[in-house]
């Protein structure tokens, strides 16, 4: 009866949707492959699936689809319900204007959600929203936020001015005068200038509109300090406890040079009561993602252990959480913290994000393990916490944080979850483990099944490389719909950024493998030594050495894949560190690739160093290696070779370290006189994590070199590209330099 319910309602939906629909309003269109093959354009019109809820009934799932107008250059995101086993599924929202951060009310009446920079709320009905109310008018607007669990209040995240000014702020009467000025690090992130500092701020949800008068400032007079952390952090950085009282947040409290150099955010309580805060952590690196258990008994976060080096191992962390008796109500804290430890310690890969089952007994995480993102269980309820992994070696998906869990009496589990791969945008998924530990899983989303089905079929396979220090490396291989191995075929080589990052299952609206077979390409994906996903060891083996193990990986899965008696011409491709190694090749490769296409790549570390904002990074990465420290007050250097200016750095270029040494006098533009191999340079203008002076000087240098070269800058991008005919143009220019030099 529902289902038929749900099939009239549909059918009622996209009858009445010229009536209902707002001007603006993109909806899903009718995608044709051209001779059965995904075009970039399609590609991009896919409808992209994100941020699935379920109803506090456990009936329906409300999530949010995109649809792209290339046409318009924008994007649109509306909101879509279906039942819990993905049938019925019906449009909720057809606003002109992107809705985000959809959330139920405890009672099912009520959706709400982020539109246009506030908060809104709007009545439910059966698959469609009634007239929506404000109920925020944030000056600066809001970026995201949280209900507290009983919807009496709200955390949002707001803005207020930040440690780079500019003009008319000390002289008013120049108000037309552009500039921005500081007297501190750091006064850029990968994408703009720290002109606001983020803050989140607590507001009553019954006392009539909320602004900023009507809302308390978590930090107070901490005003330095941003919380979430840039650049990244969202909401997820924060947590209400059950008792709508508590929030556990995490915060790098740190600024200027200390906050360029440092990683050691820590996570805190603080109470709505009181006001008061509590250190649950105070040293190490980044402790992030605080989440309660649903009791209230622990908070689990993510850890790093060293301060400084931002691919440390994540661990998974809980600590107990000690209710307090008041004496007075209101007059005490409420809880302290207890006992502290790591849970999970075995599994040898970095813990994703944390979600708690309904009995507070089981954590459940996702961790790239073999270049597949799978979820992990661990057992509270034993003695010494018992991991085991729920989703097998040989399901090629990665499986996000589920959003729902029951058990069965039979000691069988459900999960709800997304899950994505190399092959198909992100899908619901319900997987299901039996009480003896096999696996299935279904999937109950079908967004862009119709037009996958109209297009050729990649294949992939997953091959062991042997490396030249004798270990096995693994890679993805597609191959290209009706490849035939008694032919020639152009062949594709990523190298992936980070360079701490896995080539593992997942989906990009720019590096689509996919697509790149789509077009007759076999493509190769090497996660090549400082890969996540293959242990610790493996991962942390780059640092110091980003002129060793890993180019030699590089190499030796080109020269797997051109010893393949189908395997014609090669191309080596990459982004950020990606880009840097394609860089970086073009001086010892030989005559082994054909080609290369580097995006916002790094050309000179020497100028790097001084020109990105995260010192941090390199002062590791570059051959430091060593964990934060610094003393204030001091000028110039100490005289011990690696502290100046009272900051450790003995990574910089100024350090005698010999492995910053050796990282400076051998990146890619100390091989310049080697090159010779045709090379397409890409850069965004706003790309402030790599300057794209980087991407101009790799251009220059090759013309210098006589060397056949393109430059394209972005001029509106940062380090990606995400404006949609900007996209477009980029796959058009990437298959075209393909198509001159390997086809």
């Amino acid at each position: 009866m529902k289902k038929s319910l749900f099939t009239f309602l549909l059918l009622m939906a996209i009858s009445a949707c010229d009536d209902n629909c707002e001007k603006g309003y993109i909806a899903a269109p009718q995608l044709v492959p051209e001779n059965g093959k995904m075009s970039p354009e399609d590609m991009h019109r896919l409808g992209y699936l994100s941020d699935p809820q379920l109803s506090p009934d456990g009936h329906n799932i409300l999530y949010g689809i995109t649809y792209t107008s290339i046409e318009e250059n924008r994007s649109n995101r509306n909101l879509w319900l279906c039942n819990a086993d993905g049938s019925g599924k019906v449009p909720v929202s057809r606003y002109a204007s992107s809705v985000n951060a959809a959330r139920w009310s405890k009672d099912m009446k009520h959706i709400f959600f982020l539109q246009d920079g506030q908060l809104w709320k709007a009545p439910f009905y059966v698959g469609q929203l009634g007239e929506k109310v404000k109920l925020t008018d944030v000056e600066g607007g809001i970026s995201d936020y949280k209900l507290s669990p009983d919807e009496n209040s709200l955390y949002y995240i707001s803005s207020i001015p930040g440690p780079v000014s500019a003009p008319k702020d000390e002289y008013p009467d120049l108000d037309k005068a552009r500039a921005y000025v500081t007297d501190q690090l750091m006064y850029r992130h990968w994408d703009h200038w720290v002109t606001e500092t983020p803050h989140t701020y607590v507001a009553n949800l019954c006392n009539g509109i909320i602004t900023k008068d009507n809302s308390f400032d978590i930090l107070g007079s901490e005003e330095g300090y941003e919380l979430p952390t840039e650049p990244f952090g969202g909401a997820e950085q924060l947590d209400w406890a059950p008792d709508s009282r508590h929030i556990a947040y995490s915060c790098r409290k740190k600024v200027g040079k200390e906050y360029a150099f440092s990683t050691n955010s820590c996570i805190y309580v603080y109470d709505i009561v009181t006001g008061g805060t509590v250190a649950v952590t105070t040293e190490g690196g980044y402790d992030t993602d605080p989440v309660w258990s649903p009791d209230g008994k622990h908070l689990a976060w993510i850890s790093m252990e060293r301060d400084g080096y931002e691919a440390d191992k994540q661990r998974l962390f809980i600590a107990d959480i000690i209710t307090l008796e008041p004496e007075e109500e209101g007059q005490n804290f409420g809880l302290e913290i207890g006992a502290k430890r790591e849970v999970a310690a075995s599994l040898d890969a970095d813990v994703s994000g944390i979600f708690w089952t309904e009995d507070s007994g089981e954590i459940i995480v996702p961790a790239v393990v073999d270049a597949v993102q799978a979820l992990f269980s661990v057992d509270l309820g034993k003695p010494e916490p018992e991991l085991r992994r729920l989703t097998p070696e040989d399901w090629w998906f990665g499986f996000d944080v589920p959003f729902f869990h029951s058990q069965a009496e039979d000691g069988s589990m459900t999960l709800l979850t997304a899950y994505q791969s190399n092959l198909f945008p992100s899908e619901l998924v319900k997987v299901t483990v039996s009480s003896d530990g096999k696996a299935s899983y279904e999937q109950i989303s079908h967004e862009n099944d119709a037009y996958f089905a109209s297009v050729g079929k990649v294949r992939q396979e997953k091959v062991m490389v042997k490396c030249a220090d004798g270990s096995d490396m693994l890679c993805w291989v597609l191959y290209p719909p009706q490849f035939d191995p008694s032919k020639t075929w152009p062949a594709i080589e990523m190298f992936n950024g980070g360079p701490q990052t896995a080539l593992d299952q997942s989906w990009s609206r720019r590096w689509n493998f996919g697509l790149m077979a789509q077009q007759g390409y076999v493509v190769i994906l090497p996660n090549r030594h400082g890969c996540t996903g293959l242990g610790q060891a493996w991962k942390e083996q780059i640092s110091g050495d980003y002129q060793g193990l890993n180019m030699q990986d590089y190499l030796a899965a080109g020269k797997w894949i051109k010893s393949q008696p189908w395997c014609g011409k090669l191309a080596g491709v990459g982004a950020s560190y990606g880009g840097f190694s394609a860089y970086n090749l073009m001086g010892i490769h030989g005559d082994l690739f054909d080609c290369f296409i580097s995006h916002a790549g790094i050309f000179s570390e020497k100028m790097l160093w001084y020109t990105t904002e995260e010192a941090w990074f390199g002062n590791w990465d570059n051959g430091g290696l060593m964990q934060y420290a610094y003393e204030p007050g001091q000028i110039g250097p100490r005289g011990d070779g690696i502290t100046f200016g009272g900051m450790q750095q003995a990574g910089a270029p100024y350090s005698n370290v010999a492995k910053a040494k050796e990282h400076y006098a051998n990146d890619p533009e100390a091989k310049l006189l080697n090159w010779h191999t045709p090379i397409l340079c890409i850069h965004g203008m706003m790309d402030f994590r790599i300057p794209y002076e980087q991407g101009m000087a790799a251009f220059n240098a090759a013309q210098m070199m006589g060397v056949p070269s393109k430059l394209i800058i972005f001029p509106e991008e940062t380090h990606w590209v995400t404006r949609p005919q900007n996209c477009i143009f980029w796959q058009r220019e990437f298959f075209d330099w393909l198509e001159k030099w390997i086809k």
